[in-house]
């Protein structure tokens, strides 16, 4: 067996033992060790089938083809291994909002070998400190307007790294860059070398850092893009996720270069701003959340969507009311994929033209889904119980006990409350932590949700279970209501009527509580945590 080149060897001895894994459905291709580098497929492999001059990565002030492209990471990689020496298996720590230049650093990692973490723009320095003592970096590569907090993380981590600063308009990397040719020769990285960590909170707040090899990356193109998505060369991504959570990685980065695509990468947008850029830049394929679908219908009067052929949406429950919304505004129907982290991307979507409105879809081909009970075993038909998943990816927490919560009997169980209908198509409920006891009942806060968002009078919602002496738990919402009611009482009470005619009286939210805003983290998606705080 030819020897890794990734000499580090820090990531690689803290991988879960191999009885802590799961089963792995590997395609035939993946079955055996074999040489395999995601940058080459991902870039070079395009200009060799000659779409140099096509447009890659674009945002308000940058236009890259992938010749650009080609000849930046080159460049950047020099900059890393020769002015930096970084060594294949170090981990690189990159932070910023996107743009081109961030995302052409995460490819120029994968170029020499290197191990990316990407890290959320909005984190403080305390949280980032907890990565850095995890994942170890020996360098940090961070946008110029946010290194403050990087800086003081480091100053207060005994596994202090160098920071390499970079600005659009030029900073030290693009400095350091002109001194460096624009070719570069690919470290030869195997299939289960490692790529990326990506990291994901916790209930307790500590950061659970996930492990995914080369082929991983390469497997997600191979399942979500190519049996869901279908890029083509003519395609323009967009999303409002950011590069750190791996939806966003996927959905700005793989999926486009896979396909030979075009990605639009900006910062942060609005609502209002996603629609003029559906615009501007004439995009055919969105991710986002489904509030900023929500909120997107309910400012598209007026709007083009002549380019857009598919509204992908992720990160939290999507409401049928949301579905309608959409439909009406924009003319086509949202796509629904439930992943995770761990998982590096989506398992689950609509593999078929035609599905139940209260589906999901199904297990994306290439994945095999069951839900399982407490005990492994596997439930009937329309019974509710854990979501288990396995695939050519799989949950490799680093040096964390939690990896025994996440793998049981040979499965990645994801944590979401699910059911299968007698078609086999998956119905998500809520996230097993969410589910509400109440009186002995369980109650779906999603569906709860769902009939409140039928409400006219209501903007957004949030349903938890919150503690009650004489149930355990009640069902609490939690609502921001379209206009500002002048009578609460009369608003609260209208609102627990309605759900009433609607679901089991069990079911009824007992507590409401007006919010003029839901906390979410900076993808929009909604942060229950906080509401339990």
């Amino acid at each position: 067996m030819n020897k890794s080149p990734q000499v580090d060897r820090y990531i690689h001895d803290r991988l879960p033992p191999n009885d802590q894994w799961p089963e792995l459905i590997l395609p035939n291709h993946f079955q055996q060790r074999i040489p395999l580098n995601c940058a080459n497929l991902l870039l070079d492999r395009r200009l060799e089938e000659g779409l140099g001059s096509k447009t890659a990565f674009v945002s308000k002030c940058i236009s890259w083809s992938y010749s650009e492209l080609y000849e930046r990471t080159c460049r950047m990689a020099h900059v890393l291994t020769n002015d930096f020496g970084v060594q294949p298996g170090n981990r690189v720590l990159i932070r910023g909002p996107n743009s081109p230049t961030l995302a052409a650093i995460w490819i120029a990692i994968q170029k020499i070998g290197a191990i990316a973490v990407t890290t959320m723009s909005l984190l403080r320095s305390r949280e980032l400190a907890k990565i850095i003592e995890k994942a170890k970096p020996i360098l940090a590569v961070c946008d110029c307007s946010i290194v403050d907090e990087l800086r003081k993380s480091i100053q207060a981590n005994p596994h202090a790294c160098e920071i390499l600063t970079y600005d659009e308009s030029g900073g030290e990397l693009e400095n350091r860059m002109i001194h460096h040719p624009e070719a570069f020769e690919n470290c030869s990285t195997f299939s289960d070398d490692i790529s990326l960590i990506g990291f994901t909170s916790g209930t307790t707040g500590e950061p659970k850092g996930t492990i995914h090899f080369h082929r991983d990356v390469m497997s997600v193109c191979e399942t979500v893009a190519e049996h869901i998505i279908h890029p083509v060369p003519n395609d323009i991504f967009i999303s409002t996720a950011p590069l750190a959570f791996t939806f966003g990685l996927g959905g700005l980065v793989l999926f486009p270069l896979y396909g030979g695509s075009t990605s639009v990468l900006n910062g942060r947008y609005s609502p209002e701003e996603l629609l003029d850029a559906f615009e501007k830049y004439k995009a055919t394929i969105c991710f986002t959340v489904p509030t900023f679908y929500q909120k997107m219908a309910r400012l598209a009067e007026k709007k083009n969507f002549a380019n857009l052929r598919m509204s992908i949406s992720s990160g939290e429950a999507l409401a049928q009311s949301v579905k309608t919304e959409w439909l009406h505004a924009s003319g086509q129907g949202l796509t629904e994929l439930l992943g995770s982290t761990e998982m590096l991307h989506a398992f689950i979507g609509p593999t078929e033209e035609q599905i139940p409105p209260e589906a999901i879809g199904k297990a994306i081909p290439g994945y095999r889904v069951a839900i399982l009970g407490n005990e492994g075993e596997h439930l009937p038909t329309n019974e509710i119980g854990h979501l288990a998943v396995k695939g050519p990816t799989a949950c490799r927490y680093l040096e964390d006990s939690r990896q025994k919560d996440y793998v049981q009997f040979g499965w990645n169980i994801t944590g979401d409350a699910c059911s299968l209908d007698k078609n086999g198509y998956v119905i998500y409920h809520t996230r097993v932590d969410d589910m509400i006891i109440s009186s002995g009942y369980n109650i779906s806060g999603i569906e709860v949700e769902n009939v409140l968002l039928e409400n006219p009078k209501v903007s957004e919602c949030a349903v938890i279970g919150t503690r009650d002496p004489e149930r355990g738990q009640v069902v609490t919402a939690y609502i921001v209501p379209k206009d500002q009611p002048k009578d609460e009482t009369g608003y609260i009470e209208d609102l627990q009527s309605f759900v009433r005619s609607r679901l089991a009286p069990y079911k009824y939210p007992r507590k409401i509580k007006i919010l003029t805003d839901l906390p979410r983290n900076e993808s929009g998606k909604l942060q229950r945590f906080r509401l339990k705080e």
